[in-house]
């Protein structure tokens, strides 16, 4: 198991929970307020999804039976109000606990050192979607290249070598440099491509092969995904970006690629949804489209083996 560097946020520890305002002075330490919500914007471009799950439920009955005990960390902005920095989740969860104010500290920060904070404390948490790693990681890479750390993110080929601000990425997740830039390669992807990554359905590697490919490209293989409700393998993918690269990956090689049978995989008959709909009644919702069809084939079965049945005792009977 890799050896996962710890790293001081600046978010509170929990001896300073309990600190009123003069022992938070003494010890320099921001003071905490109760901010109104209503004045608290989002993080600009923040790569984190903020889910309404159990996991959320139980924070918003924690919040209701003893409050925040976190605070969130905001950042003024010139007109006034706020952006959060730290704290996403809980700032959702007094909201749905039906809170009007959240506690929080308030800190003055350059834009690049929030991005910085924001990327580090939101990596904390314990599932993390591909989407999320990639956009954070590359904000995070571009920040610290702003503050003038170099960072190398060109678009040389895996395997090349990051500087020191991917050495640090590397220190505190566990990611190593090459996982890093595949990581920032999938934001290449078309969000609907990049989704089907977040589902699993696209696999981690596949995904960051194509990534190379031009966005008409990746449109086009969308649709051949749709069609035949299969995703490609490493093999393919790797073999759709050399086409790409020779310029000669249309949607008929991607047709092709997409036909040849992958390891283990069982014969499949592909039917468009548009074709399968207009025998469906209107009234059944799309996630039960394929318990429909199949009830339909075993009724069909049922009276065809009736037809024949009876089609054999008349012959029979007629003889």
């Amino acid at each position: 198991m890799k050896n996962v560097q710890k790293i001081d946020l600046g978010l509170t520890g929990y001896d300073e929970l309990f600190m009123n305002d003069a022992e938070r002075k003494e010890n320099k330490l921001p003071r905490i307020y109760d901010v109104p919500i209503s004045e608290i914007g989002d993080f600009p471009d923040h790569p984190f999804k903020v889910k309404i799950d159990e996991d959320m439920d139980q924070l918003v009955q924690s919040i209701k039976e003893r409050g925040i005990i976190t605070p969130v960390t905001l950042r003024p902005k010139e007109d006034g109000r706020y952006e959060i920095v730290s704290g996403h989740r809980r700032k959702k969860a007094c909201e749905l606990a039906g809170l009007d104010t959240v506690k929080a500290e308030v800190r003055e920060m350059p834009r690049d050192e929030a991005i910085i904070l924001m990327v580090e404390s939101n990596l904390q948490r314990s599932t993390i979607l591909p989407s999320e790693k990639a956009f954070s990681y590359k904000m995070r890479l571009e920040a610290m290249k702003r503050q003038g750390q170099r960072t190398d993110l060109t678009s040389s080929p895996v395997g090349t070598k990051f500087e020191r601000s991917s050495d640090e990425i590397t220190a505190e997740t566990g990611d190593s440099r090459n996982q890093v830039h595949r990581y920032i390669r999938l934001t290449e992807l078309i969000p609907e491509l990049l989704q089907l990554v977040d589902e699993s359905r696209i696999a981690f590697r596949p995904a960051v092969e194509l990534s190379y490919l031009k966005k008409e490209e990746q449109s086009a293989l969308l649709e051949e995904i749709s069609y035949t409700d299969a995703t490609p393998s490493l093999a393919q993918a790797i073999k759709m970006k050399k086409f790409s690269n020779e310029g000669k990956l249309s949607q008929e090689v991607i047709e092709s690629i997409m036909s040849e049978e992958k390891p283990n995989q069982k014969e499949k008959i592909n039917i468009k949804y548009e074709d399968a709909r207009k025998f469906i009644p209107a009234s059944v919702p799309y996630d039960k489209t394929g318990d429909c069809i199949m009830k339909a084939l075993e009724y069909s079965k049922a009276r065809c083996a009736k037809y024949i049945s009876g089609m054999k005792s008349y012959v029979m009977k007629n003889l």
